[in-house]
């Protein structure tokens, strides 16, 4: 590994906003791989994905954290515990905020919760700016501004950004790495994320269940990796990992929407998430998906345990 510079810096950034604000998108953009899990429907991510942007002069570590939010059940309760610890722990905060979108209670409701976090630096970053242009996105950060003041703090920055189109990521990265303290590397060239790979998997395969059932299904699918074996007698120049999954939806009625007439739509599910495992770990798959009922897992401590939150 090469020397880092004398004045070299390192350290936690973690992105907040409301759910849907477009942070994983972001996540996956300054690291330029896909870690963080992305779907337009909120609450997709629940477990705290660190992605590692790695530059000469720096190493940012970014804790994508599940969107805070009102809590309705026990779940969303323990995810909003997860997001305040993790602000407690990092070096510079990035509040998500969709340029499309007015500043409503939601982000208000954030703002309040962040001004009481005062020694942590705090970056606003207009995200989608591909959806808005001209007057209306210089009306959407000057209103964003004014959110920071009501909240009473001052934002270190105001960053607009595209992550779809990449544009302004660069220069987003290089506002956030004089935030952090100097520092060697944390973590070693090449890594990517310290996400156990189960989880990753999990993440994959729970992100290609709710892409076709967006309206039907919200986020009551949690998928658990039950093993994961290289086949036996396999010649060592063509491996196999066989993978076994389940998926856990909270009603039997859930069920047949999951798997599709005919098992197609859990096919397609088996197919897209395979080809992203494929990629992850860079070797041939066999993946065996079952569904399951865990009756109003959401609720319930004991599954949500099992269920690993």
């Amino acid at each position: 590994m090469s020397t880092p510079p004398p004045d070299h810096r390192s350290g936690f950034a973690c992105f907040v906003g409301r759910p849907n604000a477009g942070k994983s998108t972001l996540t996956n953009a300054l690291v330029g791989t896909k870690v963080a899990i992305t779907s337009n429907r909120p609450q997709t991510t629940r477990h705290t994905v660190r992605g590692i942007v790695h530059r000469p002069e720096a190493q940012l570590v970014l804790v994508d954290t599940p969107g805070l939010h009102k809590p309705r059940t026990l779940l969303g309760q323990r995810l909003n515990d997860v997001v305040r610890a993790t602000w407690a722990e990092v070096d510079v905060i990035g509040f998500c905020l969709p340029a499309n979108e007015k500043v409503g209670p939601g982000d208000r409701f954030i703002a309040k919760e962040l001004a009481q976090i005062t020694r942590t630096p705090k970056v606003a970053i207009v995200t989608k700016t591909d959806l808005m242009a001209g007057d209306a996105l210089a009306e959407q950060l000057i209103a964003v501004d004014q959110l920071g003041k009501e909240s009473g703090f001052e934002w270190a920055e105001i960053v607009p950004v595209s992550a779809v189109e990449g544009r302004q990521v660069e220069l987003l990265a290089e506002l956030l790495v004089p935030l952090l303290p100097e520092g060697p590397p944390l973590y070693p060239e090449g890594d990517l994320t310290d996400e156990p790979e189960l989880v990753m998997i999990a993440e994959l395969i729970r992100e290609a269940a709710l892409e076709g059932v967006r309206d039907e299904l919200p986020h009551s699918i949690a998928v658990v990796v039950e093993e994961m074996l290289p086949r036996e007698d396999r010649p060592a120049d063509r491996p196999l990992l066989d993978i076994h999954a389940n998926l856990f939806i909270e009603r039997p009625s859930q069920k047949g929407i999951v798997i599709g007439p005919k098992g197609k739509r859990l096919k397609e599910v088996g197919t897209t998430s395979r080809r992203q495992i494929e990629a992850l770990l860079g070797t041939p798959v066999f993946l065996d998906l079952h569904v399951k009922v865990a009756k109003d897992w959401q609720r319930d401590p004991k599954q949500l345990r099992r269920l690993g939150f």
